[in-house]
């Protein structure tokens, strides 16, 4: 995955599109929540057509990172990912966003009577046709109590529904050695949608490469399987419990965390 990406990127003509073309980002202050959590929000807008990346972007996505490091009062920080679209581009597939992600952020202070200085670094890749690299460096201080944003509240309720809201009753996980990994095949009973489904894996170690999952129904039963690569290449120990399963259909996620054995 990360080769594909660097070569959409060095095959990019960059200097046609720049960054400030096709991206805007700002901070949204928001407000201090009754556990006294301040819930704020990267708000990004992308040029018509453009697109950027969820957490686990897919076969040829750039998945973002972030640098809180320049925060001031600042104790723990956790993204609500509104259910990210899937799209399919010459044959591969990737899971993000098109023309506006608003990505709620809680922050926990390490003092809540007192305001928070919130600074990001974030570095992402934003696609159309091409493909370039992109870089935001944005702060906002966040003084309680702050106000209610409905957007920010539109954008929570757009996450991913636990398992137990969506009804998954089962959900057992085979692993098995292959050369340079392991196989991971996971067996899930939940409603059917009635429509494509598409499953993403992620597990607790971000260096283990996961594959495009490949993915049936069997009765009941949802029947999805991955390969996970590690970087030197060999079969590893896996953390069931570090891993979590996003089940995307229609627009809609469900996400399960942890993966039992049968």
């Amino acid at each position: 995955m990360i080769r594909v990406a660097a070569l959409l990127l060095m095959t990019t003509p960059a200097l046609a599109t720049t960054q400030d073309d096709v991206l805007q980002g700002t901070l949204r202050p928001g407000w201090q929540t009754e556990s006294g959590a301040h819930m704020a929000a990267l708000d990004l807008t992308l040029a018509p057509g453009w697109k950027t990346y969820w957490r686990s972007p897919g076969d040829a996505g750039i998945p973002p990172s972030f640098d809180w490091s320049g925060s001031q009062n600042v104790k723990s920080v956790r993204l609500h990912w509104p259910a990210p679209s899937v799209f399919e581009s010459n044959g591969l597939q990737t899971i993000g966003y098109h023309d506006r992600l608003l990505l709620p952020i809680e922050v926990m202070a390490v003092d809540p009577a007192l305001p928070v200085k919130l600074a990001i670094s974030v570095d992402l890749g934003v696609c159309d046709e091409i493909c370039i690299p992109a870089s935001l460096a944005l702060g906002a201080d966040l003084s309680p109590p702050g106000a209610p944003d409905h957007e920010i509240r539109q954008a929570l309720a757009q996450q991913a529904t636990s398992a137990s809201e969506a009804g998954v009753t089962q959900v057992s996980c085979a692993v098995d050695p292959i050369a340079d990994g392991l196989r991971l095949t996971a067996r899930l009973r939940l409603p059917d949608p009635g429509a494509p489904e598409v499953v993403a894996f992620e597990t607790a170690d971000p260096s283990v490469w996961v594959a495009a999952s490949v993915t049936q129904r069997e009765g009941g039963d949802l029947v999805t399987m991955t390969e996970l690569v590690p970087p030197d290449g060999a079969p590893f120990m896996l953390d069931r419990s570090g891993v979590v399963i996003t089940i995307l259909s229609q627009g809609q996620a469900v996400e399960v965390r942890g993966c039992p054995a049968p």
